[in-house]
């Protein structure tokens, strides 16, 4: 499996992600959106972005760890966090990049602040898609 992450000419510089990120074709694991939520379904970190973050990483890592991929695997990450305020999102995109999941954001990343996410006092959520190795 063959991934290229690149930045093409007349592009604006990236704080570490990459423009595009191309696949060889093979097969490719659709995370649903990663949520805060411990193994019994509880809001971990109610109010908390940074446990809150920390959480979802986990959780990555986990839905990743399942799909037979890894942070390096990742080809597209959607980050989701629930503020307007650009301090915010640059604090759960920082906390990301210093997580075990960080490989995963130097490919084809989107960062947004949105007005509500799916569980009552979320404040963050990670979409993935990874390329995987051809199955044996």
């Amino acid at each position: 499996m063959t991934i290229t992450r690149l930045d093409p000419a007349g592009l604006h510089a990236t704080p570490g992600y990459h423009h595009v990120t191309v696949v060889e074709a093979g097969r490719t694991a659709y995370l649903a959106g990663q949520c805060p939520l411990d193994a019994d379904g509880r809001l971990v970190g109610p109010g908390d972005l940074a446990a809150q973050v920390d959480q979802v990483v986990a959780n990555a890592l986990l839905a990743l760890d399942g799909a037979g991929a890894a942070p390096g695997d990742v080809v597209r990450s959607v980050v989701y966090v629930r503020s307007a305020d650009r301090a915010d999102l640059a604090a759960a995109w920082q906390r990301l990049l210093d997580s075990p999941l960080a490989p995963a954001f130097t490919t084809a990343s989107t960062l947004l602040g949105v007005a509500q996410l799916g569980f009552s006092g979320q404040l963050v959520e990670v979409d993935l898609t990874a390329a995987l190795p051809p199955a044996v």
